[in-house]
């Protein structure tokens, strides 16, 4: 079972996490996603009807903020285009990648990764995610957070499975520390 609790990251931090939820955004605390496209529907230019390949999310990332714990996509590749202000991403493999505005970031499949706001202002950045079918996984763990208590483990972890998406939270701790981030 994946743990989602850790010596950096109290269960009183996660219970404290607001969110929203409307048509076309999802805000968990600090980390926004606003839907562009879905996986329904959307006709592409020149007018042949059919769903896209891709969803089309724009992120938002407060300062000094870890959007996700480190994780890898199964089913899934990424590919992040900054818009406003730093974006760092961080590989298994020991590197991380300051992007600035204009910089494209490939985050592939099966590829250990994360990714935080080092700046002190908000970045804003787009994600390209194929198949599309992970986009709903945003609207899903936001149902997940309570207004009051810890999110539960089991249906947060049941969500993670179902999306193929798996979590390793041992190294949330180094990675709050090293870079000076929070999380929630």
């Amino acid at each position: 079972m994946i743990e989602l609790s850790h010596p950096e990251t109290s269960r009183a931090d996660l219970a404290a996490i607001p969110v929203t939820v409307t048509e076309d955004r999802v805000q968990i605390g600090g980390f926004g996603t606003r839907f562009l496209t879905t996986a329904a529907a959307e006709t592409p230019v020149g007018g042949g009807g059919g769903a896209l390949p891709f969803a089309l999310l724009e992120h938002t990332l407060a300062p000094g903020l870890l959007g996700a714990p480190p994780h890898r996509h199964s089913r899934e590749d990424e590919i992040s285009y900054v818009l406003e202000g730093t974006l760092c991403v961080w590989h298994r493999d020991g590197y991380v990648i300051e992007a600035g505005p204009g910089t494209v970031v490939r985050k592939p499949r099966g590829e250990w990764h994360t990714f935080w706001n080092a700046d002190d202002v908000p970045v804003r950045f787009l994600d390209v995610v194929s198949p599309p079918e992970f986009a709903g996984y945003f609207r899903e763990l936001a149902a997940l957070i309570p207004e009051q208590g810890a999110p539960d483990q089991a249906r947060i972890a049941a969500l993670a499975a179902r999306y193929g998406v798996e979590f390793d939270f041992g190294a949330i701790g180094l990675i709050l520390s090293q870079y000076d981030l929070h999380f929630g």
